[in-house]
């Protein structure tokens, strides 16, 4: 039996215009950049004023995947929620996001909600993911809202594509198929793969760089097979504060365009000490861009000789 309906209110100023927090709430397919609970938002349905998105966001130690509907409200400033499908132990879930512009040019950013769970011991649960995730997200929207320039300037994206003449789904399968990348990607020390549930998996690696140091990261992957497999690193080398990702494979003729997209953003604080003194914020973006692009085109054009080699047996 469903427990009783609770509800939850937090809220936060914020010294940005209302208009611009408004904009960012809007543009939920951003959010894994924005918020750290979230993984992965895909928009599968929009008009105007109405959307219906695919959420995966970490609560407490566990990953959940719901959908929900969306109406967006620019001139009230407020967007409100309802989850068609949940998570267990979430039975309802639904809320709003609610700007107040003051008077003094800061923002009153409302987030509430109102749940029920399965049973009372999901709702204890519930409760304490539904308060540490509000409060998370609203710390990160203060701190992205007030200094947006600044974040943007430390933040870079980028996409690299390898065409492969061969199947989409031999070069996802190659993507997909990590916990065999240290015997196929020269530059993939050891990998530890867990897939709790199909197509979403934890992914923890030590890569190698050119001078021969290693790194450990460890991203969530969520797969839309057999088009489109998403991450975001959640362990991060030290000079990176965000790193997410994207793997597509588009059919094109009859090859298919194979691409690897990222956004990242460096960790001011940490630039000296990792890559020294005298290096710029434009110089520990390259840097970094230029390691991300080396490993990844690798990656690709490995997985472009797999997924031709496939085609190739095919027609022998």
């Amino acid at each position: 039996m469903a427990s009783e309906l609770c509800t939850s209110e937090h809220e936060i100023k914020v010294a940005a215009p209302a208009e611009d927090i408004y904009r960012l709430l809007a543009e939920a397919e951003n959010w894994p950049q924005l918020f750290p609970p979230n993984i992965y938002v895909d928009r599968v349905e929009r008009t105007e004023r109405e959307e219906r998105i695919r959420i995966w966001a970490t609560a407490g130690d566990t990953v959940k995947n719901w959908t929900s509907h969306r109406i967006l409200s620019p001139e009230e400033l407020r967007i409100t929620f309802r989850q068609e499908s949940s998570a267990h132990p979430v039975a309802a879930m639904e809320g709003s996001w609610h700007i107040e512009a003051l008077p003094s040019g800061e923002s009153l950013v409302r987030l509430g909600h109102a749940f029920r769970a399965v049973d009372e011991t999901g709702l204890a649960w519930l409760g304490e993911v539904v308060d540490r995730n509000s409060r998370a997200e609203l710390e990160s929207l203060k701190v992205i809202g007030e200094s947006k320039s600044a974040t943007d300037e430390l933040t870079c994206s980028f996409t690299d594509t390898v065409r492969i003449e061969g199947d989409a789904r031999d070069a996802f399968d190659f993507i997909y198929e990590a916990q065999l990348w240290t015997e196929r990607l020269p530059h993939v020390a050891t990998v530890s793969l867990e897939e709790p549930v199909p197509g979403l998996q934890t992914l923890e690696m030590d890569t190698r760089a050119n001078d021969g140091t290693t790194h450990t990261t460890k991203s969530y992957r969520v797969s839309l097979a057999p088009h489109r497999i998403a991450y975001k690193q959640v362990t991060l080398p030290a000079l990176l504060t965000l790193h997410t990702g994207c793997w597509t494979f588009t059919p094109d003729g009859n090859s298919i365009a194979a691409s690897s997209e990222h956004t990242f953003r460096v960790n001011e604080a940490a630039i000296a000490q990792v890559l020294g003194p005298e290096t710029t914020v434009s110089g520990a973006i390259d840097f970094v861009r230029t390691t991300l692009s080396r490993n990844s085109t690798a990656t690709l054009t490995h997985a472009k000789a797999y997924a031709e080699g496939r085609a190739r047996g095919s027609r022998s």
